[in-house]
């Protein structure tokens, strides 16, 4: 047996951990610490803010006393408030009991605060994930810049088999006799896509240094690979980003929508593809699956795919996005996560899509290499959605998370008073015993789906 054979693969296997290591601690050191600092302001008292479980690697205590310190399994962390008697914020009777005479050290307990600070303090994990992830977006916006209109072109995917007349600059006029919409108006777009002929090479009319000139150039959504989504059929095929597939089971195709018909057809059969790649053709086999896609009512659809992303025959050239337009488009995409991971649940549970759309552990881990192995942004967007699924997963009303404290609060609001402590330990164990379910469950899909 050759044991240079498994080198690569221990070393892709340890860049997945090492990848999703990296996004769950930030993930997390952002949630704790909002809880923590709110904490801070609203006068109670951390004790421990640890990054990690188990046995402590490092630690050191700060001037406001509060112990610092990373832990030998990074998957999680806690701040345990003064009061508290474990990671979940369970109460401690006997340190309560021992603050219960001095009124001072009572409102610096997690327990013995007043019950605004003890919400905010709960609230600010959730919050400073969802501003985390906010500030990503908006940063990823203004970098990025937004889309030149009239539509411009920018740098040209490199495109095999034909010549391409259109050039860096130009200004789309007209394709295959249509003439182009601005890209901004979705449905304006979406009816020229649909009818522009599928031919190759397309006619152009395109404005080049203020004159009109007419050129030939390659389909304007050719079957261009500008993406691969991870633990996907394509991915699992070893497709690549700037690849160009020319022919399936040996029928070319000029188009990304022929790709796509030819993928539905094929109703979960292997399709052999011819690839170009870097001057190259080579061939791939590989097996459509069905995909839960989540739909603009909100609803899903399930179709056959392969796992890659499309798009035009050139990157369209932008301008300098305001800061302004940059943080809407920001705290849109937050809002739309949040709204996807909704529906998806909603569906999950009517029957309507499969439960295997739940990813667990290791399936976050093979995205997380997945999305690393794609550059930095691709990963610093994906640590940007987890976050905010992290964010409205522990709002959830389970005891436990974070939403389970603030239903207690809310009851206590109402009622006047807290619930008993021991209704609270009864329903704190029900709720450790739903989320471990939750996670034996996911990582069964991971395992099986």
């Amino acid at each position: 047996m050759d044991v240079l054979a498994f080198v690569p693969q221990f070393g892709g296997f340890l860049y997945t951990i090492a990848s999703f290591v990296i996004a769950l601690s930030v993930i997390v050191a952002v949630h704790e610490y909002g809880h923590y600092i709110v904490g801070r302001w609203s006068g109670i008292h951390a004790e421990v803010f640890s990054l990690g479980f188990g046995p402590v690697l490092w630690s050191r205590v700060d001037k406001h006393g509060t112990r610092w310190q990373i832990a030998a399994l990074p998957f999680g962390g806690y701040v345990k408030f003064l009061g508290d008697a474990d990671a979940a914020s369970g109460k401690d009777d006997q340190a309560m009991q021992a603050a219960a005479d001095d009124p001072a050290a009572l409102r610096r307990t997690m327990h013995g605060a007043p019950l605004w600070a003890r919400t905010a303090t709960v609230a600010a994990g959730p919050v400073f994930n969802f501003v985390m992830s906010a500030i990503i977006f908006t940063a990823v916006a203004m970098s990025q810049g937004i889309m030149r209109d009239p539509l411009t072109i920018g740098a040209l995917a490199p495109l095999p088999g034909v010549e391409n007349g259109l050039r860096e600059g130009d200004e789309l006029i007209s394709a295959g006799g249509l003439a182009v919409p601005s890209y901004l108006e979705a449905d304006a777009w979406e009816a020229f896509r649909e009818a522009l002929p599928q031919e190759q090479p397309l006619e152009y009319q395109v404005r080049r240094g203020g004159s009109e000139i007419s050129v030939s150039g390659p389909y304007l959504y050719p079957p261009y690979v500008r993406g691969v989504v991870p633990r996907s059929a394509a991915a699992d095929a070893g497709l690549q980003p700037e690849d160009v597939i020319l022919a399936m089971n040996g029928a070319p195709v000029v188009s990304f929508d022929q790709l796509k018909a030819h993928v539905e057809a094929a109703d979960g059969k292997v399709l052999v593809l011819d690839v170009w790649r870097d001057g190259q053709q080579v061939e791939m086999a590989l097996a459509p699956r069905r995909t839960d896609e989540p739909q603009p009512d909100g609803g899903f659809a399930t179709r056959w795919r392969i796992g890659i992303i499309g798009g035009l025959a050139f990157e369209p050239a932008t301008e300098s996005a305001g800061f302004g337009a940059s943080l809407a488009a920001g705290t849109y995409q937050v809002w739309a996560v949040v709204e996807t991971s909704l529906s998806g649940l909603k569906h999950m549970i009517t029957g309507a899509i499969s439960t295997c759309n739940l990813s667990g552990p290791i399936g976050i881990a093979e995205t997380s290499g997945a999305m690393a192995s794609q550059g930095a942004e691709s990963f610093i967007r994906f640590i940007a959605v987890l976050s905010t699924a992290v964010g409205l997963l522990n709002l959830f009303p389970v005891p436990a998370l974070d939403g389970g404290h603030l239903m207690f609060y809310a009851y206590e609001a109402v009622a006047g008073r807290p619930p008993s402590d021991r209704a609270v330990r009864v329903l704190m164990s029900l709720g450790i015993a739903i989320v471990l379910s939750l996670m034996v469950f996911a990582l069964g899909n991971d395992l099986f789906c």
